[in-house]
């Protein structure tokens, strides 16, 4: 792997329209629309309520809203196979029915608004892109449900694809890795995932690679991806993050919280301060829970990539 230095301007295709990437690092703001969210434990399971939710995202600066209607918190079922033993909690009937009401509400008042949806289900993600979804964001990367590389394909959607090492039930059980071992885990599995999505018509410019922070990764391991998270850069698209609120920034806040991991409501300066590290290691897209913080601190970040000297100037005296 040659190491790129920072981000790099991009555009990106999405279903009937196009983002520009790296001049400005962009907010995706989490709505999530489950009765058992880690973040935030069903605040915004009423239709009504996460489309209000998500409107004031917008107004608070969000430039994509990112839809999710089953969790995928450690231990959960998603990820398994529909009418099998390890079958998600969540069917996908019972997904479309809690996503696409808010959905269909949110463009009713914002038509033009930018929406994700977070899903791994290729039922799911044909009813979201047939309702005015732009962007599918799939957590496993392409591996857990063979049709979706189709879906996303025939509708020329925008995707996310993430790095997810194992299923979620699996997560806290996952040997821990060589740092090094560990990044080139991770960049081999979003190059398969790359090349999957190549070979079923999806074009690079659609694509928007996530390393997948917590999923299947040991507390620390987390840290070691971030220090090193530029070599993906070598994968040729922008990166998406997503630290915000995550289990590994509780458990480094352990000594403010009597030795304990700090709960999720502790958590919202270690997200900011991890997304900036993020931010200023290549990230072009940051996936948040807490807009306006967010924005104005990727604001901070973004200046400094600007100021940043050229390649061919650095470490010059």
């Amino acid at each position: 792997m040659n190491l790129q230095t920072s981000r790099r301007a991009a555009t990106w295709r999405l279903r009937t329209r196009t983002l520009d990437l790296g001049p400005r690092t962009l907010a995706m703001a989490v709505v999530n629309i489950t009765p058992d969210s880690f973040s935030d434990g069903g605040a915004f399971f009423d239709p009504n309520t996460a489309i209000a939710h998500a409107l004031q995202c917008l107004d608070e600066g969000a430039d994509i809203l990112d839809l999710g209607a089953e969790s995928t918190r450690p231990g959960s079922r998603a990820g398994g196979a529909p009418n099998s033993a390890n079958a998600p909690a969540v069917s996908a009937e019972e997904e479309q029915s809690r996503l696409l009401p808010v959905l269909e509400g949110i463009l009713k008042s914002q038509p033009h608004a930018v929406l994700s949806v977070d899903t791994y289900k290729a039922a799911t993600a044909r009813a979201a892109l047939a309702s005015g979804a732009e962007i599918i964001n799939d957590v496993s990367g392409f591996t857990w449900d063979p049709d979706m590389p189709r879906v996303c394909a025939e509708a020329r959607a925008g995707v996310v694809l993430s790095h997810t090492r194992g299923r979620p039930e699996e997560w806290r059980t996952q040997p821990q890795l060589d740092p090094d071992d560990l990044v080139s885990l991770v960049f081999d599995g979003l190059a398969a995932s790359l090349s999957l999505a190549a070979r079923s018509g999806i074009p690079p410019d659609a694509v928007v690679l996530d390393p997948g922070y917590g999923f299947g990764k040991r507390l620390g391991e987390n840290f070691s991806l971030l220090a090193r998270q530029q070599q993906l850069l070598d994968l040729g698209r922008p990166l998406l993050t997503g630290v915000s609120r995550k289990s590994f920034l509780g458990h480094v806040l352990a000594p403010l919280h009597a030795g304990q991991p700090a709960p999720v409501e502790y958590r919202e300066t270690a997200s900011i301060a991890a997304m900036v590290a993020s931010i200023l290691n290549g990230a072009s897209i940051v996936r948040v829970h807490t807009v306006r913080p967010a924005v104005e601190a990727a604001l901070i970040a973004d200046a400094i990539h600007a100021a940043r000297p050229p390649a061919s100037q650095r470490n010059l005296r």
